[in-house]
């Protein structure tokens, strides 16, 4: 789908989308407890990502019954697991990492699908972990059969390429006993471990991290209870593109978001008032006129945020991303070839981007198939003089199936090329 935007002012209010990364934890958790749990959600399910839908369908197959309302989703834990499900991740890595262990721990056999570009994502340590406690793969990405029951003991992943090792490892921990995680390379992206850590709590199921690098369950053999129903939060990781929209002179109210989360680019926030700070020239920060952003711990913000640089009175470095590289694209040069498509100016290092200050004009952007450019590039068009034509844009299902909507809702002008 080829999307033509024709610059316009937002104003209105939309409600931030159900959190992916706690929904995907939460319907885990649903599925191995004791007992049903009903999920509330602040949006609707016709707003449910494809990545979520991913993840409902993998836990049906392996024996939950989900049945899903205007409002709500209701879990019916696993209680029979069929003999060799298949599950199809589709283009979600959450699914896929998360689902490895627990899969495994719950059966004999058990293959996983997924598209092309899942194939490429990273799975390596995790699939390593899993193969020293009894698991063997056909392959080494998917498509993969995995065969023999996960064995308990202490699981060695590391922790700087991905926390979606660590999380896939701790959601199964309340499964099989006497297992724990060490981590042997620093862990990233905590605060997604956080959320993890968060969610097991929901259900009952103390963890404990005596180190920085161990991870354990308190209680050896602690089982899943079902809270019996749970408010899913809104997604900070999707309103940050409105929050820079606002930034760009737009006037848009965001409803449906928690800001004591444990979300992580609720860090959104700190990073504008970087660009708006009142501070001392003497500081030599306003005087340099060059920005610092380190995105080690909130790497998703990089797409909303280079819109905002695009615009902002000086240079903005970007560090600490090198594993956007290994996304739903290689975000470090899809981020520089968004900007530079609508006449910025962008260029990328080794763990990071550079945008230089130079208001975008319009153009035509490659999405990638990533979802978070076709966000960018549709914020990015309220302040372009131009047009701006996103070529597959329906690439935005991935995470906001609404996001068109909405904009169209905020006084966005779309039209169908």
């Amino acid at each position: 789908m080829i999307l033509e935007i024709t610059p316009a002012p937002f104003v209105g209010t939309v409600n931030a989308i159900n959190s992916k990364s706690e929904l995907h934890r939460l319907l885990i958790c649903a599925a191995l407890a004791d007992a049903p749990c009903t999920l509330i959600l602040g949006n609707p399910t016709d707003a449910l990502s494809n990545d979520i839908k991913a993840t409902i369908d993998c836990l049906i197959a392996l024996g939950a019954n989900i049945e899903i309302t205007d409002t709500e989703i209701r879990v019916t834990p696993i209680k029979t697991v069929p003999e060799h499900p298949v599950l199809d991740c589709k283009e979600s890595g959450s699914t896929l990492r998360f689902l490895m262990p627990v899969a495994t721990a719950l059966c004999d056999e058990v293959t996983f699908k997924g598209n092309e570009r899942l194939s490429e994502r990273p799975i390596g340590s995790l699939k390593n972990a899993l193969e020293s406690h009894g698991v063997t793969f056909s392959s080494d990405n998917v498509p993969f059969t995995c065969r023999g029951k996960l064995q308990p003991g202490k699981f060695e992943v590391t922790g700087d390429l991905s926390s979606q090792y660590v999380s896939g490892l701790l959601l199964t921990l309340p499964i099989i006993e006497k297992s724990s995680i060490k981590l042997t390379t620093p862990l990233l992206s905590q605060g997604y471990v956080e959320l993890t850590i968060k969610a097991l709590a929901e259900f009952g199921v103390a963890t404990v991290s005596p180190t920085s690098d161990n991870f354990s369950i308190i209680k050896r053999g602690a089982s899943y209870v079902s809270p019996g129903s749970l408010l899913v939060e809104g997604d900070w990781s999707n309103a940050a593109f409105f929050y820079v929209a606002n930034f760009l002179g737009n006037d848009i109210t965001i409803n449906n978001l928690r800001f004591n989360s444990l979300q992580r680019d609720k860090s959104i926030l700190d990073f504008l008032s970087l660009y708006t700070a009142e501070i001392d020239e003497t500081d030599n920060v306003l005087g340099a006129k060059h920005y610092e952003i380190d995105l080690l711990n909130t790497p998703d913000l990089l797409p909303a945020l280079s819109i905002a640089a695009a615009f902002a009175d000086g240079t903005t470095t970007f560090t600490g991303a090198a594993r956007l590289r290994l996304k739903e694209s290689d975000r470090l040069t899809s981020v520089c070839a968004l900007i530079n498509s609508l006449g910025g100016k962008a260029e990328d290092t080794a763990d990071g981007i550079i945008i230089y200050p130079q208001p975008l004009k319009g153009g035509t952007v490659e999405s990638f198939g990533d979802h978070r450019i076709v966000m960018a590039a549709t914020i990015a068009s309220t302040r372009c003089v131009e047009p701006v034509i996103i070529n597959e844009a329906r690439a935005v299902d991935k995470s906001y199936p609404s996001f068109f909507k909405d904009i169209e809702s905020l006084g966005g002008q779309i039209n169908v090329i």
